[in-house]
């Protein structure tokens, strides 16, 4: 978990430092039916909007000054596509297994019983695209990756290649015993957000269904008598899942939630029912 906390505080490290850094050179690309670039030296912020016909590129950096900022509100009010690359919207919070609606598992699958302090959720985004109708309201898709770390409390190894989801109970004590997935995510956001406040910041709301397709399943160990130990397999993870999630907030912070649809296992007939769900913090709208 430690590398992955490391990784989760080096993004948002980049996320505020792309908040703070102040460039010296701004370089802005626009264009109507013929390009212009221009380049200015000044201690503003670094700007690099691109814009061919309906089609808008826009990467800022920087916190920007009350003249550059209402540049930039400008040029984003442009109805148009938009699209790139991006490290935003990242969500760190808890994992919840769902049984039937319950929190409270069934005999059947008390063998995943895990600990909810320890048993989170990491994600964010890395590209998107979509439109921008006007200043308040835009739809993109994004691609990102999402991770979900069931934190175990019972001495058992998950089994691999196995026909169904299944375990064998260990004599080891485990210090750490970590069942986790990992997905590439999908989400197709429709996003509404408020005019600027005298602070310059708005309000948002942002919601729609998530897809993710699954890289891989892992099972992490730490105990004295084996050391660090890792696993890898499918475990049976949902190859697709789907669901919906929804986020709120304020400036670039917020909260988030999502529920996943389909059963959080496939091809196992005794974990049919069991879903998932998430909650926690989401940074970098």
């Amino acid at each position: 978990m430690k590398p992955l906390v490391l990784f989760s505080l080096f993004l948002v490290c980049i996320q505020t430092g792309f908040a703070s850094f102040k460039p010296d050179t701004t370089i802005k690309y626009s264009s109507s039916s013929d390009s212009t670039i221009t380049r200015s030296s000044s201690n503003s912020d670094t700007t690099v909007i691109k814009k061919s016909k309906n089609v808008r590129f826009e990467w800022s950096i920087g916190k920007n000054d009350s003249d550059s900022s209402k540049s930039i509100r400008t040029h984003r009010k442009a109805p148009g596509v938009i699209y790139g690359l991006t490290l935003s919207r990242f969500d760190l919070g808890f994992s919840k297994l769902v049984y039937n609606g319950s929190f409270t598992l069934s005999d059947a699958n008390n063998f995943l019983e895990y600990n909810g302090w320890k048993t989170t959720t990491v994600g964010f985004d890395l590209l998107q695209f979509g439109y921008r109708f006007n200043s308040s309201f835009k739809i993109y898709l994004a691609a990102g990756f999402d991770w979900t770390l069931i934190r175990l409390k019972k001495n058992i190894t998950m089994s691999r290649n196995s026909p169904v989801l299944a375990y064998e109970v260990s004599d080891v004590e485990f210090d750490k015993n970590r069942f986790s997935s990992t997905y590439i995510r999908l989400p197709l956001s429709f996003e509404w957000r408020s005019k600027d406040d005298n602070r310059g910041n708005k309000f948002r709301l942002i919601a729609g269904p998530d897809m993710g397709f699954l890289l891989n399943g892992k099972v992490k160990q730490k105990s004295s008598e084996n050391g660090k130990q890792k696993f890898n397999d499918n475990y049976h993870f949902a190859t697709f899942r789907y669901g919906a999630f929804a986020r709120i907030g304020y400036g670039g912070t917020g909260l988030f939630a999502k529920y996943y649809f389909n059963d959080m296992f496939e091809n196992s007939p005794a974990q049919e029912g069991l879903q998932n769900m998430s909650f926690g913090v989401s940074l970098g709208f």
